[in-house]
């Protein structure tokens, strides 16, 4: 018998109280905020918002830090979305095409669909002619893919890295 765990990962929920919520929307939008500085924000000491920050690295609430990027001054302005259907929807096959998928740069987001396809996904590339060589040499070979439809992007209107937490 497979755990649930196996196929979603973390599922506990970690309780979270005001001064918790206020770190993590002050982080979302600063993560670069000294201590002194965050505690000043929510209305803690040091002390406290220190052990509160780490006791959220901890718990895996905040996975990390990193610079945010902007894409188009990066020169990788185009983005699709492509609907994936899989020959073999069985465990070991979704699990092979998930770990593929997790080592193609290219790809920023893959989500399991519950429709009438099996997988969406996000593809950054610099142009329509890098994305159809992508599309043929990278995305038709990943494990058990039967067909593939595409959406090209024409704008961005919104997109965010976290809602807020409130």
């Amino acid at each position: 018998m497979v755990k649930e765990s196996e196929f979603h990962g973390k599922s506990d929920h970690f309780a979270l109280d005001r001064f918790d919520r206020a770190i993590l929307d002050v982080l979302a939008q600063d993560g670069r905020i000294s201590i002194t500085d965050l505690a000043d924000r929510i209305g803690l000491s040091k002390s406290p918002t220190q052990a509160r920050l780490r006791r959220l690295e901890a718990s895996g609430v905040i996975l990390g830090y990193r610079a945010l990027l902007d894409p188009i001054r990066l020169g990788l302005d185009h983005v699709a979305f492509v609907e994936v259907r899989l020959s073999d929807t069985r465990e070991q096959a979704l699990r092979a095409f998930n770990a593929a998928v997790a080592e193609v740069p290219e790809i920023e987001q893959a989500h399991m669909i519950a429709s009438n396809f099996d997988y969406l996904l996000k593809v950054r590339t610099q142009d329509m002619s890098r994305y159809r060589a992508f599309l043929g040499e990278v995305v038709s070979s990943l494990p058990h893919v039967a067909s593939t439809s595409t959406f090209v992007a024409m704008e961005a209107v919104k997109e965010n890295v976290i809602a807020p937490t409130a």
